[in-house]
């Protein structure tokens, strides 16, 4: 379905409805054609998936109205400088220091909130939860001591991060698992590390269902964790 005025217009009416009613339409709706080279993946998964943890309404807004914002902007600027076009974002983002002046700010925040948003719909899922397996598992006890204690520092970046930002869990060049926050969309990427999983703390991510306790939020956002992509990315990384 292209998503012209008209059929936008008929989006809103259902979204209404189904707030009325406590529904929410199955799937993403089909997004337009990218004005530029970087398109805004759809969900893996039903809006209303992730519930009670995270509910459809925040995931439909989350990708439909932020991540797809983050998305056209990124295009924007990028196609003011045609050798970017040919770069990955997450590339863009290794460089963020090399960036043209006057785009550079709409980059950082675009650019982060595109690549930061594209690993986030990957990291959760609705068979989520319970405990890391594999190598991923070995390194978090060899860094943090057990999962508890790692839990429990990767909680405190999130509470303790003031205003919009991520909790991370990132590698460094030395293959060390760091954990930290960073503030709006800032991506590990942009300290010459790769993240491996990050939790969203800007209040669109839970104030719908969470309101002001973003520390309920990130309790019970373990319960979505997909520890098996998880696992993926770090191996990608250390191999």
């Amino acid at each position: 379905m292209i998503l012209n005025r008209r059929n936008f217009l008929l989006l809103l009416g259902a979204s209404g409805a189904a707030t009325a009613i406590g529904t929410f339409p199955k799937l993403a709706i089909a997004q337009n054609e990218p004005d530029g080279p970087f398109e805004l993946p759809p969900l893996p998964y039903d809006y209303d998936a992730l519930e009670p943890h995270i509910d459809a309404e925040t995931m439909m807004f989350h990708h439909d109205k932020h991540h797809a914002s983050y998305t056209k902007k990124l295009n924007q600027a990028v196609s003011q400088y045609p050798e970017l076009t040919s770069k990955s974002a997450e590339d863009i983002l290794r460089e963020i220091d090399s960036v043209p002046e006057d785009i550079a700010t709409t980059i950082r925040n675009n650019g982060g909130g595109y690549v930061n948003h594209k690993m986030f719909w990957e990291i959760m899922s609705p068979n989520g939860g319970g405990e890391p397996t594999g190598a991923i598992a070995d390194a978090i006890t060899e860094t943090f001591g057990s999962f508890e204690a790692f839990k429990e520092q990767f909680n405190e970046a999130g509470s303790n991060q003031f205003g919009s930002g991520w909790a991370w869990l990132a590698l460094d060049s030395n293959n060390q698992l760091k954990v930290m926050g960073m503030p709006n969309q800032d991506s590990p990427l942009m300290e010459g590390m790769y993240p491996i999983m990050g939790n969203d703390v800007w209040e669109h991510a839970y104030y719908l269902n969470y309101r002001n306790e973003r520390g309920e939020y990130l309790k019970n956002w373990w319960n979505v964790v997909n520890w098996d992509e998880i696992n993926r990315r770090y191996e990608q990384a250390i191999a």
